[in-house]
């Protein structure tokens, strides 16, 4: 990559645009600063809301399931009651038939009655076994729910009281570097939060250091140096992109 220079009209004040962009590059680290101290807590938590939204979601269904059991096992009891009842009145008909095809015939429902009333059972024993499992889930699923949402209130608890302290002195640097970006011509700011976004620690604007860039470190010419200390230009490394100044431009910031 060679070195890249951003032509200005000379009657804009080049200069001036680089104060800019140094002070907005010094405001944003500020913010960046601020953020920081904030840590993760924010990421905390939202993941923590996750979880705690899946686990509601978790329990909620395994209520909605054992909700769903409990009425097939009502089900189930009550078609047994009905088998038995079909079973009685059978046996009343067999004390009557006229002929043993029609007692064989009413063997033949109360015998198919029996089977239903033990498949009845069976289903019984299966959706009372599938409740009490469910019921353990959802014994767990609430503990688990009640722990995140009391470490929930720790969090958020955290991240007010970090908020409060910085929110004020946050809002102030965000305000600046709104007023600072006015100064600055829309392709001009692209760039700087492209390079911004693309840097490491979110520097897009350093000095020149000891004859090399403040950002990557590396040597710069002896004639981009005097191109940068002329600022008839907006210089950038060409090894890293970052934009370029020298120690006046920084010196002008206040």
């Amino acid at each position: 990559m060679s070195n890249t220079a951003i032509e200005e009209p000379v009657e804009i004040s080049v200069e001036r645009k680089l104060v800019a962009l140094y002070a907005l590059q010094q405001l944003h680290t500020q913010t960046d600063r601020i953020r920081i101290i904030r840590g993760e807590l924010p990421l905390e938590v939202q993941d923590l809301e996750d979880e705690i939204a899946g686990l509601e979601t978790r329990v909620e269904n395994f209520e909605n399931e054992t909700i769903a059991f409990n009425q097939s096992i009502a089900d189930k009891k009550l078609a047994m009651k009905d088998s038995a009842a079909l079973i009685k009145r059978y046996e009343e008909q067999q004390m009557n038939v006229r002929n043993n095809r029609e007692y064989d015939s009413l063997s033949k429902e109360i015998e198919f009655q029996n089977l239903e009333i033990q498949l009845s059972e069976k289903r019984i024993r299966e959706f009372t076994s599938k409740v009490e499992e469910l019921q353990v889930e959802i014994t767990d699923a609430k503990f688990r729910l009640s722990e995140r949402s009391a470490d929930l209130v720790v969090k958020k608890s955290e991240l007010q009281s970090i908020v409060e302290e910085t929110e004020k002195e946050e809002e102030e640097l965000v305000a600046k570097a709104a007023k600072h970006e006015q100064q600055i011509e829309d392709r001009l700011i692209v760039a700087y939060k492209r390079i911004r976004l693309n840097a490491r620690n979110g520097l897009a604007v350093v000095q020149i250091e000891r004859d090399a860039c403040g950002g990557c470190f590396n040597k710069i010419p002896p004639q981009h140096q005097l191109d940068i200390r002329m600022h008839k230009k907006v210089i950038v490394c060409e090894y890293c992109g970052r934009i370029l100044v020298d120690h006046e431009i920084a010196e002008k910031y206040v």
